[in-house]
């Protein structure tokens, strides 16, 4: 007892001597690498330490007990009892040293190894030459040093995550995924026996290099293994068998941007778990490289997939290539500002729903209009007349949208979308405006996805969770009832070129999808979701210059279809969700867009099957020119013989009876087939009645070209066909459309002048702000 407390104070001393003459010096927490995995443990990214060392932080007790069996009972049987220093094994070394005149043994205890370590660490002009008795007496005054100063638990995490295994690669971790592409902790008998003596001479032994030697140096391990009885003869027998095959050193660069981000987020940690599903990412990594291998040079790409139960990402493409400095793969466009497009518009018409504005059906005008001196088109510049609210979000439509917006008020949707997470980003000195629901504001990947989440999440957005430890931040966008019929109205959208003759749709997840594309081709957008994931694209190049003929739906929905068709899938993901409490279908009729009632039948011109919210079924909206149309009922009073109108001063007495007539709104006239114009005009007036006014909106007249007229250019001439028109019968605005695309606007009777270039039969329309109206078709020759 009095000889082993004389032993401790004699080391104690010789500890306190050494941490005098040179400090211990233990690692800087500061200075050390970090590795950032998926959800599985698997290395994503690593990052090196300030010497450019690859390093996977690793506990001892997450390793295999197989290494940790190989490693002791290979290098340090007696490593839990002596101090640091075996004496018998150093007088076993010298005395093998001396009768053969070389190395036999080593008498280095697994602590006087960490020791070098260090040393060569912080000296590293002094890594080679370390066999001098010197050197060999300071590793033995360190270890006594590591022995006091840390626990043997300690001091073999030391050894786990600091030990070369050649090249840059120190650490079990690191060299297990480096060599052999898995977990330390799950090493077989053979791998751990090649881990366990690589160290002795990384260099020489790399089994990425020289696997011969490295099989030779592991069978002795796994003799020595057998012979001390740690291992049986049959698993050492069965080692024995495993080939040597290790890849090349490559660190790991998957979700590289992500993995970026979290690192810059959390710089002191050495480990960093990630929710991505490795195999996922990797699938969608080289399919993103793949389907843009033929796009224009510059052009990138983002692409993230959430998980809807918990909002956890499980694929992230932050960029097309991280290391294309033309692409600026650098720049993570998942978390960039950009113009959405019309992504946004699912949330108004659900905002809208919740409102008790709109039904799913309620007819909406896609005609040109103007709101103040702003003067809206379509993407493809042509106008579809009457629509329902379905068909004019599937469709993408620009002017039912913003109609709806400034009903809504920008504003407000602005701070509905804000409080759901959905921040957005404006000029400086702007405020939001009609403009935000076309892409005039700007938003951010992550954002949209997890807006759109809400519509598979029973209405509940929230922010996208990068790690398992993130917060929760569920925020609520629409109700229950409004996500689900914007989600339905969205799941109708057949995919783009399928058909039932050419798909098979069984099996296939419902998906509700949009698409988007900004002002200038600057950005192409796709998103959709389904009952279990959420996914969103974006195309574009990171500097904001235009891509031109590069849009949504032909260059972002591809893909979202290509990611949603790699996803996990369940057969219920297919089936159809039966609608919450307070949606119920509803027959409305057009163009009042209110229920049926059987005392009118002649007030439903159309009949359509609708969703309703609450039991909710708002008329169509009234005109913003009250004059030509409000209600849409028109009441007025007829003989009873002639069934000529009356108003309400007439010369000859009459027997009067009342009628009602549904108006269609005065924009959409020019889209209406002659016999719906003619179920909703009004009985000429009496010829004995004072005017009451109601004929307000008369037809224009087209002049400067006649109804089926063949037009064709001057014999060898080379300019298009020119043409000046003029709209008479009004005062207003005109606009004017070719094959329902505007081309230009005239005031009142003034001159319009145009072009007609292109060949074969065309339609061309006057349409007053009024809602007076004209066409007539012309061809024109080649």
């Amino acid at each position: 007892m009095l000889k082993s407390l004389l032993a401790a104070q004699l080391l104690l001393i010789a500890a306190m001597l050494a941490d005098l003459a040179f400090p211990l010096p233990l690692p800087d927490a500061r200075d050390r690498g970090a590795v950032v995995t998926a959800a599985d443990g698997t290395p994503l990214r690593a990052f090196a330490d300030a010497g450019g060392i690859w390093r996977y932080a690793v506990e001892p007790e997450q390793v295999s007990p197989l290494y940790v069996q190989a490693l002791l009972n290979y290098e340090d049987r007696w490593f839990w009892r002596h101090p640091g220093i075996n004496p018998f094994a150093l007088l076993r070394a010298g005395a093998q040293w001396i009768g053969s005149g070389r190395v036999v043994s080593g008498g280095s205890t697994l602590t006087m190894q960490v020791a070098r370590i260090l040393d060569a660490n912080a000296h590293p002009d002094e890594r080679t030459s370390t066999r001098t008795p010197a050197r060999k007496l300071r590793q033995m005054l360190r270890a006594v040093q590591l022995e006091v100063h840390l626990s043997k638990r300690e001091i073999l995490s030391l050894y786990v995550n600091r030990a070369p295994f050649g090249g840059t690669v120190e650490g079990v971790e690191a060299a297990s995924w480096a060599y052999l592409g898995k977990p330390s902790s799950r090493l077989s008998h053979a791998e751990a026996a090649l881990l366990a003596v690589l160290p002795q001479s990384p260099s020489r032994l790399r089994p990425d290099r020289e696997p011969e030697r490295a099989r030779v140096a592991r069978d002795k391990v796994l003799a020595r293994m057998q012979q001390l009885g740690v291992w049986s003869a049959a698993q050492v027998e069965d080692a024995r068998v495993e080939s040597v095959v290790a890849r090349s050193l490559q660190p790991p660069r998957l979700a590289p941007l992500l993995a970026q981000r979290l690192r810059f987020e959390r710089p002191d940690a050495v480990r960093l778990a990630s929710t991505l599903d490795l195999d996922l990412q990797r699938t969608l990594e080289d399919r993103v490289t793949a389907y843009f291998s033929q796009l224009p040079e510059r052009t990138s790409a983002a692409l993230l997939v959430v998980d809807n139960a918990t909002l956890e990402a499980r694929a992230y493409v932050g960029s097309l290539a991280f290391a294309d400095t033309t692409r600026l793969g650098h720049v993570d466009m998942v978390k960039a500002w950009r113009s959405p497009g019309s992504t946004l518009k699912p949330f108004l018409y659900g905002l809208a729903l919740d409102d008790g504005l709109i039904h799913s059906e309620s007819l909406l005008v896609d005609a040109p209009q103007a709101f103040g001196d702003y003067r809206p088109g379509n993407f493809d510049a042509a106008f579809n007349g009457p629509v329902g609210a379905a068909q004019a979000l599937r469709l993408s439509l620009n002017v039912p949208a913003v109609d709806l917006l400034d009903r809504v008020g920008p504003s407000r949707f602005s701070a509905r979308l804000a409080h759901a997470g959905i921040r957005l980003q404006w000029p400086s000195g702007a405020t939001p405006n009609l403009t935000m629901i076309l892409g005039g504001t700007g938003a951010r990947l992550e954002d949209l996805v997890g807006a759109y989440a809400a519509l598979n999440r029973e209405g509940v957005a929230g922010r996208v969770r990068y790690t398992p430890d993130a917060p929760r931040v569920d925020r609520r966008l629409l109700s229950p009832g409004a996500a689900w019929i914007v989600r339905e109205m969205l799941e109708a959208n057949p995919r783009p070129g399928s058909s039932a003759d050419t798909f098979d749709t069984r099996g296939r997840p419902r998906v509700a999808w949009k698409t988007g594309t900004s002002y200038g081709f600057r950005d192409a957008w796709a998103l959709g979701g389904t009952r279990r994931y959420t996914v969103g694209v974006w195309v574009g190049r990171p500097d904001g210059t235009p891509l031109p003929g590069q849009y949504g739906a032909i260059t972002a929905l591809p893909l979202l279809f290509e990611v949603i068709d790699s996803l996990p899938r369940q057969r219920a993901d297919a089936d159809l969700r039966p609608p919450p409490a307070g949606v119920a279908k509803a027959d409305v009729c057009w163009p009042l867009g209110l229920p049926p009632d059987p005392a009118a039948p002649q007030l439903c011109r159309q009949k359509r099957e609708a969703w309703t919210l609450d039991g909710s079924v708002p008329p169509t909206f009234a005109e913003r020119d009250a004059r030509l149309w409000s209600a849409g009922i028109e009441r007025f009073e007829v003989d009873a013989q002639t069934g000529r109108r009356l108003s309400a001063d007439c010369t000859r007495p009459h027997v009067r009876q009342g009628r009602e007539l549904a108006r269609w709104p005065a924009l959409a006239s020019p889209w209406l087939s002659s016999q719906a114009r003619e179920a909703a005009r009004l009985p000429p007036l009496s010829s004995d009645c004072t005017p009451d006014g109601r004929e307000a909106t008369q037809e224009l007249r087209i002049e400067g070209v006649a109804d089926r007229a063949t037009l064709a250019p001057a014999p060898g001439g080379e300019r298009a066909i020119r043409l000046s028109l003029r709209a008479l019968g009004g005062d207003a605005r005109v606009r004017w459309l070719l094959d329902g695309r505007l081309i230009g606007e005239s005031r009142g009777e003034a001159a319009f002048v145009h072009d007609f270039a292109d060949p074969g039969e065309h339609s061309l329309t006057a349409l007053a702000d009024s809602g007076a109206w004209s066409r007539l078709s012309f061809r024109v020759l080649r």
